[in-house]
């Protein structure tokens, strides 16, 4: 195994939850512009409010860099970077810089899916068995009992083929460089125990059933799919899928890295085969492209209001946090009051917050480690903090 894939932690399923739920932090140490209607950008000579949050998180023992989009209520959009964007020549982070999203792309996933239910094509209600015969063979788990929408929500009971891949306190298998088919992804899963459907438990595995039905159904590939029903759809310029064996992040991009435990380096882990995040999490985009991804969701511009409405129709993950999850959306309440709509992602080198309101407010922070992520939970809580500040800003 080589030796910058040795003691990578994964975190915990409890932790993927609440990293995947938190909004997050941006640092405006490398300059800060704020653009207005027309797009004319003018230089702040020290940083805002929201800059100064995120100058916590950047440095040592935290994240190399940060680079965040916040939109306020008139539709003026303001970017934020701090810290480095490449360790070795010491480049600034650049201004919306493409990263790689994780699991943000479940909802362009979900989307996809309600779109195709909103045409006749998927019911939201019929088995997974259904559509996939055969396919879904996880001990303890019954495939006719798996409705479309428990796998959307997180209801299936199905095993997550990341826990065998990134097994508690192992090193990680050396995927960083190898390609996996969404067949072999699901071989993963069916190897493990599952669990009846009913309770809400975040899993991998279920959007990438969802991104077979939706190939299944239309005879096209998944790539395709988010690519002309999404992305094109919604005008977004630097998002993509990446095509079969495509390792490298296209255009403008700060490097992303990986704490290695045993010697206390951040190794580069920039270029990667995301195959294995498939329609669970393998898309590249940007802050800006994700607020504007968001507020067209939620403005009803990707879905019919029947699907757009089930989608926003939520599960409770934790009594009393008021936080729940719909169809691949999360909805976190504000401090100031209301709520936001997102939903983050964590992949090797990055770790992506973000939030939208029905005002058009958004907020999208990316962070280019997961250390401090996982270890420390002021460095989720600073990143939360921030992403609320931006969305309650006067």
């Amino acid at each position: 195994m080589p030796t910058y894939l040795t003691r990578l932690r994964r975190p915990t399923r409890s932790r993927r939850r609440v990293l995947a739920m938190a909004t997050t932090a941006v640092i405006a140490a490398g300059g800060l512009t704020a653009a207005g209607p027309a797009g004319t950008a003018r230089a702040e000579a020290r940083p805002d409010a929201i800059g100064q949050r995120i100058e916590k998180l950047v440095g040592t023992d935290r994240h190399p860099g940060a680079l965040a989009a916040v939109r306020d209520r008139r539709g003026r959009t303001r970017h934020y970077t701090a810290g480095v964007g490449d360790l070795r020549t010491g480049a600034k982070v650049p201004k919306n810089g493409r990263v790689r999203i994780g699991s943000a792309s479940k909802m362009f996933a979900s989307v996809v899916v309600l779109q195709l239910v909103g045409e006749g094509t998927v019911d939201l209600d019929e088995s997974v068995e259904t559509y996939l015969p055969g396919l879904v063979r996880s001990p303890g788990v019954d495939a006719d009992a798996i409705t479309v929408r428990q796998l959307l929500q997180h209801t299936s009971g199905l095993p997550d083929y990341t826990d065998t891949m990134f097994p508690e306190m192992i090193d990680i298998p050396p995927y960083q460089h190898i390609y996996l088919e969404p067949r072999d992804l699901l071989d993963m899963a069916n190897a493990r125990e599952g669990r009846p459907a009913g309770d809400w438990a975040y899993s991998n595995t279920n959007y990438l059933l969802a991104g077979l039905i939706a190939q299944r159904v239309t005879g096209r590939p998944f790539n395709e799919l988010v690519t002309t029903r999404v992305i094109e759809r919604t005008g977004l310029r630097d998002t993509y899928a990446p095509e079969v064996g495509e390792e490298g992040i296209r255009g403008r991009h700060p490097k992303g890295y990986q704490l290695d435990e045993a010697t206390g380096e951040l190794l580069d882990f920039t270029r990667m085969d995301p195959s294995w995040g498939w329609a669970a999490g393998q898309l590249v985009s940007t802050p800006a492209d994700l607020n504007t991804f968001l507020r067209a969701l939620l403005a009803g511009q990707l879905l019919k209001p029947a699907q757009l409405a089930e989608m926003r129709t939520t599960v409770a993950l934790h009594p009393r946090s008021g936080v729940g999850y719909g169809l691949g959306l999360f909805r976190t309440p504000l401090s100031c009051g209301g709520v936001a709509w997102g939903h983050g992602g964590d992949i090797p080198g990055y770790s992506t917050v973000n939030g939208a309101t029905d005002d058009g407010r958004a907020a999208t922070l990316v962070v280019t480690s997961l250390n401090g992520s996982v270890t420390d939970g002021s460095v989720a809580a600073d990143r939360a903090a921030f992403v609320d500040a931006a969305l309650c800003a006067k």
